[in-house]
């Protein structure tokens, strides 16, 4: 069991969404143009989320953005199984703007995570 840290405020969590999601266009147009089809870019998302954060607990935008996705509560690597239902929900979009009281999206209440803080290591 890992502990949780205080959950991420909006502008970190947007922030690394952005970031995805641009690196997300960009290797979808490799593919398609995404002026012509947008579908290839939410599949590269719905993939990318799930295999980063089912494994990992963390996408790239996430990381440059010093937040994690935990489960909740008990704060361990959601696996690919809720990563994979979390991206998709979150490939709707709307459900990630529904937050909660604890800062929780729609997506992450269904999939049981939370986005939380990544604390700085402490300099030597």
């Amino acid at each position: 069991m890992v502990a949780l840290n205080e959950p991420a405020g909006l502008g970190p969590r947007l922030g690394a969404l952005v970031i995805d999601w641009v690196l997300c266009l960009l290797i979808a147009s490799l593919y398609a143009s995404p002026a012509e089809k947008s579908w290839p870019a939410v599949l590269v998302l719905i993939l990318a989320n799930t295999f980063f954060l089912g494994l990992f607990g963390q996408t790239p935008g996430m990381r440059l953005f010093r937040v994690r996705c935990a489960s909740y509560p008990d704060g361990g690597v959601i696996g690919l199984g809720r990563g994979l239902l979390r991206a998709v929900l979150l490939g709707l979009f709307i459900p990630a703007i529904i937050l909660n009281s604890e800062g929780r999206g729609l997506h992450d209440r269904l999939a049981r995570s939370i986005v939380v803080g990544v604390p700085r290591s402490p300099a030597p």
